[in-house]
C-alpha cells in the first residue's frame, strides 16, 4: 500500500467521528437547550447569585435580631424605671 493511501485512510477514520457529529440536526432557538450547550455569555453564574442571597438573608437576619435585642434593653430599663417608682 502507498504512503499516501495509508494518509487517506487515516485522515478519513479520524474526520468520520467528527462528520457524524457535525450531520447531526441542530436545535431551533424555541427547543430547550442543556446548559452545557449554551455559550459562555449566555450562562448564570449561580454560586455568586446564591452566595449574594444567603449574604443578604444573613444580613437581614442579623439586623432584626440586633433591632429585637436593643427594644428588649429599652424595655427592661424601662420597667426596671417603673418597679423602682413603685416602691
Amino acid at each position: 500500500m502507498k504512503p499516501y493511501a495509508r494518509a487517506l485512510i487515516v485522515a478519513a477514520l479520524l474526520a468520520g467521528p467528527a462528520l457524524a457529529v457535525a450531520a447531526q440536526p441542530q436545535p431551533s432557538p424555541d427547543e430547550f437547550v442543556p446548559l452545557s450547550q449554551a455559550p459562555p455569555g449566555e450562562q448564570i453564574p449561580a454560586i455568586r447569585l446564591v452566595a449574594s442571597a444567603y449574604g443578604f438573608v444573613w444580613i437581614v437576619v442579623v439586623g432584626y435580631t440586633w433591632s429585637l435585642a436593643s427594644r428588649l434593653k429599652t424595655i427592661e430599663h424601662e420597667i426596671g424605671t417603673l418597679e423602682r417608682r413603685g416602691r
